[in-house]
């Protein structure tokens, strides 16, 4: 029984509960999309790596085993130039839900004033928490991207074997995805029911 009343009030939803349930959703999906990219950036991170030290280690290579060794290695390198571009994008994608969240909270202070609704959309949050919530997550993944791109211009260039590795840490650990992201997005997934209390 209980259940058809949250079916029902979950279909009933529209205007700005619809839309930022809908926004819920697509963080949701978004951090799925980046999660699987970081998953094969690292993979070909790592094949670059590897590529570097076989490339160091024998002095008795050829000059066609060279060749083809630095061959694979630009093809790496442009592969993974292709992940970061698909970061950026799925970032820009993070940007247009950002700017509809914010475009949400001035329809609510144009209808109610600055005070804003008196009634939360969902379980306890006013509009602007969602907005603020939409802001930690835009600002994790803007970080990330940035150290993104960092390790994607120097992975191929780095000095030491040890220097590669803090690399390939920093791509699969993301250091600037803090906790307060992760937690973010699933307070959101909550408070819009997308998660089960």
């Amino acid at each position: 029984m209980e259940g058809d009343v949250t079916n029902r009030k979950c279909s009933a939803l529209t205007g700005s509960a619809r839309k930022i349930k809908d926004n819920a959703a697509d963080w949701h999906n978004l951090m799925l999309r980046w999660e699987k990219a970081n998953d094969e950036g690292f993979a070909i991170a790592t094949n670059i790596v590897n590529l570097r030290r076989s490339s160091g280690q024998t002095v008795e290579q050829s000059s066609s085993e060279h060749a083809a060794i630095t061959a694979q290695l630009q093809q790496e390198c442009g592969r993974l130039q292709d992940i970061v571009d698909k970061m950026a994008a799925i970032l820009s994608k993070m940007q247009r839900l950002m700017a509809s969240q914010r475009g949400l909270v001035d329809l609510e202070d144009f209808q109610f004033g600055p005070e804003g609704r008196k009634v939360p959309l969902f379980h306890s949050w006013r509009t602007k928490h969602f907005e603020q919530q939409s802001g930690v997550l835009l600002r994790c993944f803007s970080e990330e991207l940035r150290v993104k791109r960092m390790v994607q211009q120097e992975v191929a260039h780095s000095a030491t074997p040890d220097l590669s590795l803090v690399y390939l840490s920093c791509w699969l650990h993301q250091p600037k995805m803090a906790a307060a992201g992760r937690v973010a997005l699933e307070a959101m997934l909550l408070e819009t029911g997308h998660r089960a209390l």
